[in-house]
């Protein structure tokens, strides 16, 4: 009988099932009716597994995960798989983070729920603080190299995070706990955590397997660092599960809904001002907490910000969202050789990112009278402060608006030619419809937006116009189909796969605006002035030089993208614990919506507006070693990249893509989990990562006296044209090592975890500059920023848990974590790009989360 969350560990640790490591629900059944089939399965170590399959893979079951603080992202605990690198941005895992996978970011790791993506349609990234509830995952799989053929994703070129909720329990049951945090570090002062979790399972409500559960969280914790600054989420789930008859098939349906309101925050500085003293990183706002905004004048040209900068601070940025799904799973037997499995998603999202800006009551008059935003600025042509004049200037709300409207459906047809031969064929569609607009928003006196979602009532000219800074309208839709193969050898010693799969990606982009720039840089002017903004903004391209002039006219394109994708593995038992194992796959990546909309201002049909997916050939070989006791693999990798793109960000969210050609990259991934006795468990792991960029980057200038060329990172040819030196550099944010472990220990009631890791320095851009002194042509020294390198930073955590068994609550505990426990002081995320100044206003740093301590009531029965 299956046990129900987070009772006894040991016995939840046997409970996970085999098929449970791929993503679909028919990749996992798929890959357990070969890999495992007659085989006793084994389930791991201290809730460690290492899944014998031809890619090399980390299962975390519920053992690890329970250990951790509850409310955690998941993000954060798979930290402990070799590969993985995260920085969250507060204790709590409610304020996002920086995510990479052998160095390759969030927008490049298919990260998905129950089989179903999640990152975003536009620019693929994930958002770590929008999570599942971990009480609610039954394991955690990350495929630390390509994901399974039939995966609806447009960028994992660099892995995938697999999220598997529980199965509801046969047994009734209903568990609840409390939380109850603060941080402990010289300087916080009182920055409290609060979080409450449930869940009741209704059991088999019918005696034929209908069975659910049902579960509701809220959570509340001050800023981190600042003295300004919340975070309140709360979220809901729900599955219903129907056994079909007694052979595994099923079906379920599943729903999910999380919001967020949160600020920004992290850290007040720059790249270049980072010197590693802590003893300022809790700070107070620089335009004050509480504050109040200028009073507005009649007949005066009020200016905002000028001494009062109430409402303008990085921090006063709200990142709220609303984000839902509904999911299905099912497996249905249709006769003993063949099975048919679906899974499908409705998701929707309603999110925002960034701040304030100043916007005008004048019109706009360059060429004519307007109302609309011109080079980054609202004119609105209106009192807006409701002095009763138009001559001032006027701090509103100006976040980048997205609402998303997706679905998906994966559909599995496996047939069992034998014992040991199977095939199967598939069919996945993703069809999101992306929607980024930028309405403005009013301001409170005391700097607080009126509505954090300004697109619920957006400021209107005279004539009723509600402007934007952006208005874009998205399709992002996939058709793939896919077939795979595999089959068993010389008494089941050899597995084999065969596979591949056939993407058909269709971007269909509507730009309502302007485009001004090859940056993307729009004016969105209103419909009815478009024809006299036209006439004095004619737009013209020269096909000889490729430059462009004017403004590119408000316009649709659809674009295209498929390649075949080969995928193919095998592993081989030489004894029955040890194994070897190794696979090749091909990879692409299609370029983001961003990306796609910078090349608006060239013609559709000129080689400058077109964007080149990346592609990337990448091989695995593993050595392992699987027992009762012990959990092992060296893993050895491979990549090559054609057209590597990489996203930088700035402030606001908004993505640059860089194109840095061809790059290598190659590492060592490798973990052991042993347990000598059943109240001992050591984890260690580590990895190894090279990132070589193989050719230097054009760049507009290599101007003599610029950080850069003054570093000697920049040089011009005999033609005249710049270059960036990149050769042979590492790609930013990619850390060269990793490693760490995790020692735990069971002593009757108690059970107390330790753990550590380690993580390499990490360069902020791709020329890979640093801070540094350097001596002028004329004997005087100069501190140049033409980088930054963020040193190697060593976090420990500890987890302590008194199970309540003995006092008669089976399924109760007190656990208290504390992470940072040494209070290390470094750089989280950042920002950068391919040659972003460490002193540029886009170099920002988030600190590292500080040392926290939380203490969890749990009760069940």
């Amino acid at each position: 009988m299956k046990q129900f969350l987070m009772g006894s560990a040991a016995i939840i640790a046997v409970a996970i099932p085999a098929g449970a490591f791929a993503q679909s629900t028919g990749s996992a059944d798929f890959e357990d009716s070969i890999i495992v089939t007659g085989a006793r399965i084994d389930q791991g170590v201290g809730g460690f597994k290492i899944p014998d399959s031809p890619k090399a893979k980390v299962v975390l079951g519920q053992e690890i995960i329970q250990a951790q603080r509850p409310g955690q992202t998941i993000n954060e605990i798979i930290n402990l798989v070799p590969g993985v690198s995260f920085t969250n941005n507060d204790p709590w895992g409610s304020s996002g983070g920086s995510f990479t996978i052998r160095g390759f970011s969030s927008d490049r790791i298919s990260q998905t729920f129950d089989g179903i993506p999640l990152n975003d349609s536009g620019n693929y990234a994930v958002y770590t603080n929008q999570q599942v509830d971990a009480e609610l995952i039954e394991n955690v799989n990350v495929n630390l190299g390509s994901t399974d053929v039939d995966s609806p994703t447009a960028a994992a070129v660099g892995g995938t995070v697999n999220i598997k909720t529980l199965e509801p329990s046969d047994d009734y049951g209903v568990l609840a706990s409390v939380s109850y945090g603060n941080i402990l570090a010289d300087g916080a002062g009182d920055r409290p955590y609060f979080r409450m979790f449930g869940v009741v399972n209704t059991g088999d409500l019918t005696g034929h397997g209908t069975k659910a559960w049902i579960s509701a969280s809220r959570l509340k914790n001050d800023a981190a660092f600042a003295n300004y600054g919340k975070v309140y989420k709360q979220q809901y789930n729900a599955k219903i599960w129907q056994d079909i008859g007694d052979n595994g098939d099923f079906i379920s349906l599943a729903a999910h809904y999380n919001q967020n309101r949160n600020n920004f925050g992290g850290s007040p500085l720059r790249a270049n001002a980072f010197t590693g003293d802590k003893a300022g990183r809790f700070y107070n706002i620089a335009g004050g907490a509480p504050c109040t905004r200028i009073t507005p004048t009649k007949g005066v040209a009020d200016v905002e910000p000028s001494s009062n900068y109430c409402g303008t601070d990085f921090e006063r940025r709200y990142n709220p969202s609303n984000t839902g799904n509904i999911r299905l799973n099912s497996k249905i037997t249709l006769t003993d050789r063949l099975t048919f499995s679906v899974d499908g998603a409705y998701q929707w999202v309603k999110a925002n990112g960034g701040g304030t800006t100043v916007a005008r009551e004048q019109s706009f008059t360059t060429g004519g009278t307007f109302t609309g935003n011109y080079g980054g600025t609202f004119y609105f042509g209106r009192d807006l402060n409701g002095d009763g004049d138009t001559l001032d200037r006027v701090l509103v709300a100006q976040p980048s608006q997205t609402n998303t409207r997706r679905w998906v459906g994966i559909a599995n047809l496996a047939y069992e030619i034998s014992d040991a031969h199977r095939i199967r064929l598939s069919y996945s569609y993703d069809r999101a419809r992306h929607r980024q607009t930028g309405y403005a928003g009013y301001l409170s006196q005391n700097g607080e937006p009126f509505d954090v979602f300004p697109i619920n009532d957006p400021i209107t000219d005279t004539a009723g116009n509600a402007l934007q800074k952006r208005d874009r309208k998205s399709i992002a839709e996939l058709n793939q189909i896919a077939g795979e193969y595999r089959g068993q050898f010389f008494e089941d010693r050899l597995s084999v796969l065969i596979g591949g799969r056939l993407p058909f990606f269709k971007r269909e982009l509507k730009q309502n605006c302007f485009t001004t720039s090859s940056g993307g840089f729009v004016d969105c002017v209103p419909e009815s002035q478009q024809a006299a903004y036209i006439a004095t903004r004619a737009y013209s391209f020269n096909p000889v030089t490729g430059k462009a002039t004017g403004s590119a006219l408000p316009q649709a394109r659809e674009l295209k993208y498929d390649k075949f994708l080969p995928n193919v593995g095998a592993t081989f038992k030489i004894t029955p614990e040890i194994s070897i194992a190794g696979s090749y796959a091909k990879n692409i990546s299609v370029p983001s919506t961003d990306a796609l909309y910078n090349a608006f201002y060239f013609p559709a049909d000129s080689d400058a507006a077109y964007r080149v997916p990346e592609t990337s050939d990448s091989f695995d070989a593993s050595i392992r070693y699987n027992s009762s006791k012990v959990q092992a693999a060296i893993t050895g990798w491979y990549s090559k990249y054609k057209n590597r793109l990489v996203t930088a960000y700035d402030i606001d969210g908004n993505g640059t893509d860089t194109n840095l050609g061809p790059v290598k990259k190659y590492g060592i991934d490798s973990s052991i989990s042993y347990s000598p006795i059943k109240e001992v468990t050591a984890y260690l792991f580590g990895s190894y990562i090279k990132s070589e960029i193989q050719n230097d980057a054009r760049t507009a200038s290599c101007a003599a006296t610029s950080d850069i060329a003054l570093a000697g990172l920049c040089y011009v040819d005999s033609s005249g044209d710049a270059y960036l030196r990149t050769a042979g550099k590492r790609e930013r944010s990619a850390p060269k090592y990793l490693f760490g472990g995790r020692l735990q220990g069971n002593l009757g009631d108690f059970t107390m975890g330790v753990q550590a890791k380690k993580t390499s320095s990490r360069y902020m851009n791709d020329i890979n500059g640093e801070v540094q002194s350097v001596t002028l042509t004329d004997g005087t020294t100069k501190i140049i920023a033409p980088g930054a390198k963020f040193g190697a930073y060593t976090v420990v955590d500890i987890d302590l848990r008194y199970s309540l068994a003995s006092l008669g609550m089976e399924k109760g505990a007190i656990q208290l974590n504390v992470s940072n426990l040494f209070d290390k002081f470094y750089v989280g995320s950042f920002s950068g790009g391919l040659d972003t100044l460490a002193s540029s206003s886009s170099a920002f740093v988030n600190f590292g989360s500080p040392r926290a301590i939380s203490a969890s009531l749990i009760v069940g029965f």
